[in-house]
């Protein structure tokens, strides 16, 4: 063989080694992440990676949202993530998820195929809920840990077997407040007309958006 042709059969081979590399290094890239924000923005079914730190315990909503999803939040919006089984996620740890936009009853959801494209990386930045009027919690607000004060119009009645259901009212709209059974909130020193504080995730259902709580703490009665 030619030298010439040495050095072109020596030229294919790297190439040919260079051209495999290539897609290898780009399957093992991690996607990039996108603002919460943009992700709400995009078209259901559309695969997108979310950053951002976690607002509610995995499962927490078990019995309304059948799965052990979680909430994430970054510094423009949040979003639910719907996984199958439980990842033990806890509010302040950082999440990176990748998934699918779909829609649940109303609800923008972020649904992974594998739990293994969920990863935790750290502690992420202090979430506080946006403070908001119990007729602002809509679809803007969807997605984010909230907080309102108001008093009970309807009391607390069970919505078997999702859990429990009570309004309240600023002045400003009726608005629901779902608990579900996975929390072990305690309702029952809860009464008509009486004033409450109530943190949680900002969801909707159906047609009505409404807050569900995460944790005991999150309903209070202010003080005066």
């Amino acid at each position: 063989m030619t030298s010439w042709r040495r050095i072109a059969v020596i030229m294919l081979v790297l190439l040919g080694f260079v051209g495999l590399a290539v897609p290898a290094q780009a399957a093992e890239a991690a996607p990039r992440a996108v603002p919460i924000a943009v992700a709400r923005t995009l078209p259901l079914e559309t695969v997108v990676t979310v950053d951002g730190t976690a607002t509610t315990p995995s499962g927490a909503f078990e019995s309304s949202f059948f799965d052990k999803g979680f909430a994430v939040q970054d510094r423009t919006a949040g979003i639910y993530v719907s996984v199958a089984v439980d990842l033990h996620i806890t509010p302040g740890t950082l999440v990176r998820a990748t998934g699918v936009l779909r829609d649940s009853f109303g609800l923008l959801i972020l649904v992974p195929t594998d739990p293994a494209m969920v990863r935790t990386h750290g502690t992420g930045p202090r979430i506080r809920p946006t403070p908001l009027r119990t007729g602002a919690v809509g679809e803007r607000s969807e997605g984010l840990l909230v907080r309102v004060i108001g008093a009970i119009t309807q009391a607390p009645a069970s919505d078997p077997p999702f859990g429990f259901k009570f309004f309240v009212n600023d002045g400003s709209g009726e608005l629901t407040i779902f608990v579900n059974t996975q929390t072990n909130i305690d309702l029952s020193g809860l009464a008509l007309g009486q004033i409450v504080s109530v943190t949680g995730f900002s969801s909707q259902f159906d047609t009505h958006y409404e807050i569900d709580p995460r944790f005991p703490s999150d309903i209070t009665v202010p003080r005066h």
